[in-house]
Parts: C-alpha cells; structure tokens; sequence
C-alpha cells in the first residue's frame, strides 16, 4: 500500500451546490492545518476558511477531520466541503497538489485502503459499489445487507466452525494414544460438518435470485415483423427506446431499456422480427435475437391477432409468455390461444402485463432474507467450499485426508471475504468504484 496521501473529488459532478472533497493519509493532518491555520475538533463539522499560500482565500466551508483509526480508510482522514464551483475545486486540488507526498487518488484507492488496513472486508466492498450503482428499490436493500457485513458475518461463522473441525481432527491425529481426545469428538464434527454441508447447499439455491436483483430479470420481446414488438417496448418503457414502422424489419439489432417493477430492475430487450431472413443484415438481426432469447430469464412472444399466419416461434428453455397483440383492431375477442391480449395503443392489458413479468420474477425471487450471494465469484467460491466438504465428508481414506479437504473448503470461504489469496482480484473489484470512493 502507498504512503502517499490521497485526495479526490468524493461528491458528483460539478458546479452544483456543494462538492465534498476527501483526503487520507499521514499528511492529512498538516495539509489542513496549511489550508485552514489549525485542524478542527475530530468528527466535528467547523467553518473554516481555505487559503492559498499567500494567504489569499480560496472559499469558506466546513472541514471535518478523522483521525486514525476511527476513519473509513482507518488512517487520518479529512473532508472539505466547499462551494461546487470548478474554480473553486481546481484551487483546492492545486494546493494540495504542490504538498509533497500528496496525489490525487486512483478509481477505489480510498475503499482499497480501508480493505487493507482491515476496516471492510471484499464483501461489504463489494456491497458499497453495489449501493452506490443501486437503481431500485431491491438492488438498494441487497446491497445494504451486504455493505453492512451480515454476509460477511454468515460466511465467518462457516469458516469458524471449519477451523474448529480441523482442530479436533488434527488432534484426534497428533493425540491419538491419548486420553485427553475423547474418542466422541470425531462423531461431534463430522454431525455439524454435515450440517455445514446442508447449510450451504440451501444458501447457493438462493444465489440465482441475487444475482437477478443486482444484474436484472432479462425480458425478452419477440414475434414476426410487425407484431408490435417495438410499439409494445415504448409502452411499456413509457417513452420513444424503438422506432416504430409498418415496415417490416424495421427493428434489425437488439434494444434495451431498463424498467423498475415492484422494485425489482427488469432489462427489457426488443428484437428482430422472426422469419426466414432476407439478406445479410436481416440474418444478423435475427441471429443476434435468437442469442439474446437464449440468455432470458423470460420470453413474451408477441403475435398479431388482426393476421392468420404467425412468424416462427423462438426454440429455447425459458419461459415463454403468448401476448396476443393489437387488440383494439382486431376482430377477435381475445380468447385465442394467448396468456394475455394487449393494445399497446389505447394501453389495454399492459397493467396485467406488468403484473405477469412481476409475478414470475418474484417466483425466481423468493428469498426474504438477503444475506445471498450475488456475484458469480461468491458462487464459484462457495460451490468449491461445498464440494471440498462433500469430498471430506464421502472420503474413505484416513483423517489427514479429510482434514486436507476442510482446509481447502476454509480457504474457499476466505477468498469470498478477502482473507485468503485474493491480491489478483483487488484491481478488478476496486476498478468499479469512482476516484472519489
């Protein structure tokens, strides 16, 4: 970890009405007392006012000193908060520039500082770029559970009772001949690696739910050309996402646009028109269709009640919703063989629409308790614990063995929270977060 003391801009874009500056450091202390004449009471907001070095005044606002290891970072932190001008934080940032060992921070240098000096572990990181993206109301809540280490705390307590486990084995090895290691011990952990085992079988069926709050329910629009499929996206997206013609193949690449449904984010993606392609361009557009339709969590295939003939209905494992379309115009009464019927023009069904995608999302969603995992690294880590736990657990040779697979499945668990072999992940993880953060 770097020495230098850092700074950044840590509230949003400027001007606006007030900008927060950050800094932490070992020279954080001296870089206020040359910008404000003294460093203000710990953790207590003081009007100040900032000069330069020929003592003229760059702006007044209020400073907040932190010092270690009662800081986010765990060292000597500071805040600025100051007029949201450009002038007024290019001046700031100028003095602070010419300090020596002072520089302005990389993307996530104050959340890496504040992992490696032991203040969050990769989870709660994890949880607070989550937070901060947070588009909804359930990305919002899945993050705070993670940000505020109940996570963190389940997964440690695995990784306890897995210390535990090896140490009773290695001693029922070192100890065998003697009579301080009851010979019951053996029969106790192997009971609760069971129970460990049954655990975190339950706890990974939940992961494809979390991964759908943090990255989206992906709904996917499709049907032949001119089954409304662009009309019905702008309806429901409540604005212009797809031009909309009675040409058909109008629509030749996939679009997206992000609903919020019961709180959930859903990805709503609209696609080309299904037939037998006509030309290169077309075949593209319908490849690329059939590849987005592959990956969705729900299908709403459209078809158009006015016509005879339909398009080719998608091939694929997922759910597919038939929504009868074009209902103020056609003949019919709707009771073909449709799950819904829709105008997206006068609006009719879109609200049972919605309620269908909400219905089927929180089938997928079913989980109350949020402490779930949510990335595909948290997965792979916690499948790997499990099947070291299964091979302990099924293994017929001796406890060395065993005890070997307890080991590897702790190390899995570490990896999650960062307490194992991790330093190859932190450029990746700590690259989400802003300068400021």
């Amino acid at each position: 970890m770097s020495n230098d003391t850092i700074y950044a801009l840590s509230s949003g874009a400027v001007p606006s009405g007030v900008a927060v500056i950050r800094l932490s450091g070992v020279k954080t202390r001296d870089a206020v007392e040359m910008l404000t004449g003294d460093v203000p009471p710990p953790r207590l907001a003081s009007l100040r006012t900032i000069r330069l070095r020929n003592g003229s005044t760059i702006d007044s606002g209020l400073v907040l000193f932190f010092p270690s290891p009662a800081s986010f970072t765990g060292e000597d932190s500071a805040e600025f908060q100051l007029h949201g001008s450009r002038a007024v934080i290019n001046a700031l940032f100028e003095e602070l520039e010419a300090i020596d060992g002072v520089r302005m921070a990389a993307e996530g240098e104050f959340s890496r500082r504040a992992f490696e000096n032991g203040k969050l572990d990769l989870v709660e990181i994890e949880g607070l770029a989550d937070l901060i993206a947070a588009e909804t109301e359930m990305q919002r809540r899945l993050a705070v559970e993670h940000s505020q280490g109940k996570l963190s705390r389940l997964y440690d307590s695995w990784a306890e009772r897995l210390t535990r486990a090896r140490a009773l084995i290695e001693a029922e090895l070192d100890f065998a001949d003697e009579d301080d290691v009851p010979g019951s011990v053996s029969e106790l952990v192997w009971a609760d690696v069971g129970r460990l085992q049954a655990e975190l079988k339950s706890h990974l069926t939940h992961a494809p739910a979390g991964e759908i709050i943090r990255d989206g329910f992906k709904v996917v629009i499709a049907g032949a050309p001119n089954a409304g499929k662009s009309t019905l996206m702008n309806a429901l997206a409540r604005r212009e996402v797809a031009i909309v013609t009675d040409i058909a193949g109008t629509t030749r690449d996939v679009l997206h646009v992000d609903l919020d449904i019961n709180g959930f984010l859903v990805k709503l993606y609209d696609t080309a028109g299904l037939r037998e392609a006509k030309g290169r361009v077309e075949k593209e557009g319908i490849r690329r269709a059939e590849q987005v339709i592959a990956e969705a969590s729900l299908v709403l295939y459209l078809e158009d009640m006015t016509k005879a003939t339909q398009g080719v209905a998608p091939i694929t494992n997922t759910e597919v919703l038939r929504v009868g379309t074009k209902a103020d115009i056609s003949a019919g009464d709707g009771s073909g063989p449709y799950d819904l019927t829709i105008s997206a023009v006068t609006d009719a069904g879109l609200v049972a629409l919605r309620a269908a995608i909400a219905e089927r999302l929180e089938q997928q969603v079913n989980s109350h308790n949020l402490a779930i995992p949510s990335r595909k690294r948290q997965k792979d880590s916690l499948a790997e614990c499990l099947g070291a736990i299964e091979a302990a657990l099924a293994e017929p040779a001796g406890l060395d063995i065993k005890a070997e697979n307890l080991r590897i499945a702790g190390n899995a668990l570490g990896r999650i929270t960062g307490r194992v072999d991790v330093e190859n992940l932190l450029d990746v993880i700590f690259s989400e977060f802003c300068i400021g953060k």
